[in-house]
């Protein structure tokens, strides 16, 4: 069992945040759970080079299966994972604005998808799924998976704007600005702000702060379990705990000590672990 993490080398740090490694294997008859993935503030491309995954959307019903490698856009809604006996993804997180400059897609336009990398990426990126189900040790992998990045970069559509780095600074510092203070740090107008925003990130700037907001809540009580939802509100930047419930409502459509139930349940807790990455 592995729930791991590994920073880029240096030449890919202005492109990828992360790269995330989680492997579960389950025995034959071991019954197993599903996820209740909640939204986060990030758009990933993930490898599946053992056994994949059935993703539910909790809202509208859609279910997507056996994907060897996807795309998965900014998410605005709950997500059930279901995964198969030997799982294992190897999961590249971008930073803010990294998706769009390496393809030139927008990101709105991948909103919420859970697609097929080959519809983006040529066929051999499966080459690189084969080459991690070959590899001795999760290290290994990140190798693998930077020799596919760096020659994507070869190819990259868009340059850097102030607004990647301005959103970055949301993500990793959660600093609450207004739309003004957004607009004025990227060197935009509020309507050039709202426009690139969508392009770069998927959503509009006061939905993505909100969602960095309720990640770190969300994060924040699976790291402390004991501490009570009125520090968590307090410590996350909302105003009362009633704020964190409208929050958690918007994202989870549930209230965050039953979302919580529910996370305790998750594919991690049978190996003792909570989702704290």
């Amino acid at each position: 069992m592995a729930l791991l993490e590994f920073p880029p080398s240096p030449a890919l740090a202005a492109y990828i945040l992360e790269y995330r490694v989680v492997h579960f294997p389950f025995g034959q008859n071991e019954v197993i759970p599903f996820k209740p993935y909640p939204p986060r503030p990030e758009i990933c491309l993930s490898f599946y080079p053992r056994d994949t995954e059935t993703v539910t959307y909790n809202n509208n019903g859609n279910k997507v299966a056996g994907l060897k490698v996807a795309i998965i856009g900014q998410p605005n809604e709950v997500t059930n994972r279901h995964v198969a006996r030997d799982f294992l993804v190897f999961q590249v997180v971008f930073k803010p604005g990294a998706w769009f400059r390496i393809t030139g897609i927008p990101a709105h336009e991948i909103t919420n998808a859970y697609m097929d990398a080959e519809t983006v990426f040529k066929k051999d990126i499966h080459l690189v799924n084969e080459q991690l189900y070959a590899a001795t040790a999760y290290s290994n992998m990140v190798q693998i998976v930077e020799v596919f990045l760096n020659r994507q970069l070869h190819k990259s559509k868009k340059e850097q704007h102030p607004l990647d780095l301005v959103a970055l600074q949301v993500l990793q510092a959660d600093l609450y600005q207004n739309v003004d203070q957004l607009a004025k740090a990227s060197f935009l107008s509020v309507r050039q702000l709202e426009r690139k925003f969508q392009d770069r990130m998927g959503v509009s700037p006061k939905y993505y702060q909100k969602l960095v907001r309720f990640e770190n809540a969300f994060r924040l009580k699976n790291q402390q379990p004991n501490l009570d939802w009125l520090s968590i509100a307090m410590q996350c930047g909302y105003h009362d705990y009633q704020h964190l419930v409208k929050d958690y409502k918007e994202f989870t459509l549930q209230t965050p000590a039953i979302f919580h139930e529910l996370d305790k349940n998750a594919p991690e807790r049978k190996f003792g672990e909570a989702d704290t990455y």
